[in-house]
């Protein structure tokens, strides 16, 4: 059947949003009201005349509420084929009654875990009736139909649906009972139970904006959002500017992910373009450590997107607007510097609140040609450093030595990073051998030499940082020819020997991490 008239309603609702709006409208049109406990009483104290759902099966609410809808008299209601003779005879014979509108949003499972909670009371907001008549009603779409979202209420205020409006409904309610089913289950493996990988892993996100295109133009793509309150770039506030591109969100999210690193430091600067940092550095303001980033790399910096970890100010958004720049995100503007940005309407600005965690927990998903990837994310932290070679590192070239490797981490492999004085001075990145990464990041450091009209490039002195080690020591005698005189990698190759002696014959300080970084 096409279009069916609403004769009986059952409501219960977790958010009473809209539900006064569409209970007036129902019984407008002469349909009988049939309710749970928080909804019937909202709906009584609005006025409105209401069935308690223990009226309609016999059976008082019991159990602190568990138990009220898990009855044949509800789910005849909803999963009878009203053109089947005998399921016609079955409710006539037992006095169940059709429902013909459901109106369900569930108990806010991912909210109370999102609070923190306690185990008993994330329990008790695991909805059993609720998903059962959703589903119920879902599968006898032909004459039922099912509203899980508030924004649909007013399609049914008419008092009547059509069955392309019910496939619709009851198409967006299993995925809303998917993702709540998705959600109970991660936090059971992941929360209540620690496992590192499920048997089953489930993932459940929402369609948030679609894009313009993928990262080429014949690609589609859109944001997905998870259910509970994650931080990031997903989430940040866009104050200007056109709509962000699928490409501009991937490198935000690489600039932010870097900055963060130094949420708890001075102030810091990072410049990305495509996914890759070609600047980072700090300074006692927000607008030296941007003009060491750019000196870094200003070619590369053109179209690309920065990331701070402080509030934007006036000054340096006014040195950010000297060239053209794709996006730029920060915790937080103040009204000078937003005012500043608004003269520039294809910038986009992005207020992220506050920086996420580098530290945090979590899983990195990777799709495959017929399978995903799935690992945990690299949030390893630099422990004890081991000093490998006869030099030790000073302290100015130890601290150098820690912000190219924060910096590193962050460089798609192979990568080398030459960093002086808190700020990058060279990146190579993303090469198939480690010594062409080398050589690129030294020439990338005289070019910005010869472009600033310096004497000598920031390589002379600086600390070297390679995400992984040196198999031959080709790579570090680059570094050496650079100017380099300190270098931080993680150590275990079966030529480390060679290597380290390289290095105390150069002079050079050197400690190992025992932590590699790749970045694929």
């Amino acid at each position: 059947m096409d279009q069916v008239t609403i004769k009986r309603a059952l409501l219960s609702v977790s958010d009473k949003t809209g539900i006064l709006e569409l209970g007036r409208a129902l019984a407008a049109k002469g349909v009988e009201l049939v309710s749970t406990g928080g909804t019937a009483k909202a709906l009584r104290d609005a006025g409105l005349e209401v069935r308690d759902i223990s009226d309609l099966t016999g059976f008082p609410e019991m159990m602190d509420g568990r138990v009220k809808t898990l009855h044949p008299k509800v789910h005849g209601g909803l999963l009878a084929v009203r053109d089947n003779p005998e399921h016609v005879a079955a409710m006539d014979e037992h006095a169940i009654g059709a429902i013909d509108l459901v109106v369900v949003n569930l108990y806010p499972f991912a909210q109370t875990v999102a609070r923190g909670a306690a185990r008993d009371e994330i329990i008790e907001n695991i909805d059993i009736g609720g998903p059962s008549m959703v589903r119920s009603a879902a599968k006898n779409h032909d004459s039922v139909a099912i509203l899980t979202d508030p924004a649909d209420y007013a399609l049914v205020h008419g008092g009547s649906t059509t069955l392309e409006q019910r496939r619709k409904f009851a198409a967006k309610a299993y995925a809303a009972t998917a993702a709540y089913d998705a959600a109970i289950a991660s936090w059971f493996a992941f929360a209540d139970q620690g496992e590192a990988f499920p048997q089953t892993l489930p993932v459940a996100l929402t369609k948030g904006p679609e894009l313009r295109y993928g990262e080429n133009p014949h690609q589609s793509a859109a944001l997905y959002l998870p259910q509970t309150g994650a931080r990031g770039i997903a989430q940040a506030e866009q104050l200007q500017g056109k709509a962000l591109s699928y490409n501009n969100y991937n490198d935000a999210d690489a600039a932010l992910e870097l900055v963060a690193e130094f949420k708890d430091g001075p102030p810091t600067v990072v410049i990305v373009k495509h996914a890759n940092p070609c600047g980072v550095a700090t300074g006692d303001t927000l607008k030296e450590a941007y003009l060491a980033a750019l000196a870094c790399d200003s070619v590369s910096a053109f179209g690309g997107i920065i990331a701070v970890n402080r509030k934007l100010d006036r000054e340096t958004a006014e040195a950010m607007v000297g060239i053209f720049t794709e996006v730029v995100v920060a915790p937080d503007a103040d009204a000078d510097a937003r005012a500043v940005f608004a003269g520039k309407k294809n910038l986009r600005l992005l207020v992220a609140g506050e920086l996420p965690d580098p530290a945090r927990p979590g899983l990195m998903l990777k799709s495959i040609a017929g399978g995903m990837l799935v690992q945990s994310r690299d949030n390893g932290r630099l422990g004890e450093l081991k000093v490998v070679t006869k030099r030790a590192p000073s302290e100015q070239e130890l601290a150098d030595c820690r912000f190219a490797w924060t910096v590193a981490k962050h460089v798609k492999s192979n990568a080398i990073v030459y960093a002086k004085g808190g700020s990058t001075a060279g990146i190579g990145a993303g090469q198939m051998n480690r010594l062409e990464s080398a050589r690129i990041a030294a020439w990338k450091a005289k070019d910005a030499a010869d472009k600033a009209g310096w004497a000598e490039p920031r390589t002379l002195g600086s600390a070297v940082a390679s995400d992984a080690f040196f198999p031959f020591a080709d790579g570090l005698l680059a570094a050496v020819e650079a100017g380099a005189t300190a270098v931080i990698q993680p150590g275990g190759s079966i030529r480390d020997d060679e290597v380290i002696a390289a290095a105390d014959e150069a002079g050079l300080a050197m400690v190992f991490t025992g932590m590699r970084h790749f970045r694929h």
